[in-house]
């Protein structure tokens, strides 16, 4: 491959897949009857025969680890089961996002079915913040309630557990965020991160860790799981909203979740996908942008509690109703979003000096911390490296951090937890709150800890690139294996290909955003139409070089994906540009 760096229309690394062993994508090839190209793409996805294949190609309900393997299982069943059986109120508590709201709807739905003396409850993200909240515990306590199952949160609530204890209030916690060194005193700690947890499978959301305590109860009474699958379309949501990998049981779970939430969805999403104006068949990218914000947007303005009013809604039109209060809070959310990006990357801007800063950490007091964790990916986008926001919330600063490629900020925040009250989280994504007073010196030590972790090749983002293509190997044989290894997500993207010394003719420009344009190869008989969506200013930049070197057509390398399109009835293929390098 000629290198082509020079100039490009994004300032991405592209980072292209070794190929397999030869004569390990020739095995595969005859075995499953496929191409050497889908053969070596499936090799770098663990997939060597045709057992495996199978397994990828057609996920099986059947193929779901036993619940009781999880550490734990018995006990929370156990509980479960005794409180059922002594009529003990029990409350379901879940984080104020989409994984713990779908967590909340799905468990509440479940066991209401059979159960009365249940309720659910949300922390109000200002008044109570992220987690387990001393005010959840007292209201449960208050109310009466003997059981309280937490979902997508609690693995470090030690104090608040401890506390129900005192009142007489047992805990079944739920969560999938990695636990600390001493665990939460809890009847029951189902955690697949946990250390001594023999759980296959590691990546669940935290609504698959609610949703795996109900298989197990399901199995333990009889239910039948026809009754428990009908809840996938809420986990579907919450694996592809929390960005959680899209493999093993993971795989299993969303694509039979996007079966049912395109065939016969519950009411409440049936409701947000008339809202998000989804037409076409719903993918993981169209929950990810279109329905996830929607639920989210209720606990990032006023309070989570609606969203799951919304999502256990009994019949359309309640649905409706519901989802228009959403759908307002939404667009005040997209309002407080845009400008608070705008005025943070001024703030970077200003700051920036020298250039030679590693990290961004920003404080603004009355930035709306319902956003903030938004305006850090929003910030990424521009300025790529480890960002955190920060905002002031019951006079402390509390903040959203956001990663680059490969780089883990949830250990750099645990190198500065001296400065720190609470903090949780994963490899690309945290939350943390401290004292104001220790924004500045917390900065400084932030700054410091990434500078001395992170290399030049994290402050670049990754183009990751899985093959490269000649222009007649676009056809719909070739495409159409390629949707069978949908659904596509983090642990199986969808596949980015590059195509070497092309050029274009026909260029046009769309609605002033979008470049369309037919992608010619010398050799090659097939002249796809390329679209570069909302990549015009990019590619007019002000001294019109790379518009200058497409009109000319200058040869150039581009980098894409295969997508289908139909209009008036008539499919064609057509190739989403992700990248164009030119020498």
């Amino acid at each position: 491959m000629a290198k082509f760096s020079n100039l490009a229309i994004m300032d991405y690394r592209w980072k292209i897949a070794d190929p397999a062993d030869p004569d390990k994508i020739t095995a595969l090839s005859k075995e499953i009857n496929v191409n050497p190209t889908l053969a070596n793409l499936l090799i770098n996805r663990g997939i060597f025969n045709f057992q495996k294949a199978k397994e990828f190609f057609r996920p099986d309900l059947d193929k779901l680890h036993d619940p009781m393997l999880m550490k734990d299982m018995d006990k929370a069943v156990d509980r479960l089961e005794r409180a059922v059986q002594h009529h003990e109120k029990i409350l379901v508590y879940g984080d104020y996002d989409v994984d713990g709201t779908t967590a909340v709807a799905l468990f509440f739905e479940f066991i209401k079915e059979f159960y009365d003396q249940v309720d659910f409850y949300i922390p109000d993200r200002y008044q109570e913040g992220y987690g387990v909240s001393e005010k959840g515990v007292r209201y449960a306590a208050e109310n009466g309630f003997k059981l309280i199952i937490s979902l997508d949160c609690g693995i470090k609530a030690i104090d608040k557990v401890s506390l129900a204890k005192e009142f007489g209030v047992d805990f079944i916690i739920c969560d999938h965020h990695t636990p600390g060194p001493i665990l939460p005193p809890a009847v029951a700690v189902l955690d697949p991160k946990r250390s001594d947890c023999i759980y296959p499978y590691k990546e669940l959301s935290g609504c698959g860790v609610g949703f795996k305590l109900i298989q197990a109860y399901s199995k333990r009474t009889g239910i039948p799981e026809e009754k428990i699958f009908s809840l996938l379309d809420l986990l579907a949501v919450s694996i592809a909203a929390d960005i959680v990998p899209i493999t093993g049981e993971n795989r299993i779970l969303a694509a039979y979740g996007l079966e049912r939430l395109n065939n016969n969805p519950r009411p409440g999403l049936k409701a947000l996908v008339l809202k998000s104006k989804l037409e076409k068949e719903i993918d993981i990218t169209d929950v990810v942008f279109k329905i996830g914000p929607r639920i989210n947007a209720s606990g990032r303005l006023e309070h989570a509690k609606a969203s799951v009013e919304l999502l256990i809604s009994k019949n359309l039109e309640e649905a409706i109703r519901k989802a228009d209060l959403v759908e307002d809070v939404n667009a005040a959310r997209k309002n407080f979003d845009e400008n608070i990006t705008k005025e943070a990357l001024e703030m970077i801007k200003v700051a920036e000096g020298n250039g030679t800063v590693k990290s961004t950490v920003l404080f603004k007091e009355d930035w709306h911390k319902g956003v903030i964790g938004i305006v850090a990916s929003r910030c990424i986008e521009q300025y790529y490296r480890p960002t955190i926001i920060l905002t002031e919330s019951n006079n402390k600063a509390t903040g959203s951090a956001r990663s680059v490629f490969d780089f883990d900020i949830y250990e750099a925040i645990s190198e500065c937890s001296d400065l720190l009250e609470q903090f949780g989280g994963h490899k690309y994504a945290a939350g943390l709150t401290l004292a104001v007073e220790n924004v500045p010196a917390f900065q400084q030590k932030f700054e410091s800890v990434v500078s001395a972790r992170i290399s030049e090749i994290h402050l670049k983002p990754v183009l990751e690139i899985d093959d490269e293509l000649l222009l007649d190997q676009v056809n719909y044989k070739f495409y159409n294996i390629l949707k069978q290894m949908a659904p596509f997500g983090p642990g199986n993207p969808e596949p980015v290909f590059c195509a070497n010394q092309v050029y274009a003719e026909n260029i046009r420009i769309l609605k002033d955003k979008h470049l369309r344009f037919d992608l010619v190869q010398d050799g090659q008989g097939t002249h796809p139409i390329c679209i570069a969506f909302g990549m015009v200013d990019q590619l007019k930049d002000p001294d019109q070089i790379i518009y200058r070197f497409l009109k000319s057509k200058k040869r150039f390398n581009l980098a894409f994906e295969i997508r289908e399109n139909t209009f008036r009835d008539k499919s064609t293929l057509q190739l989403y540009v992700k990248d164009i390098k030119f020498d």
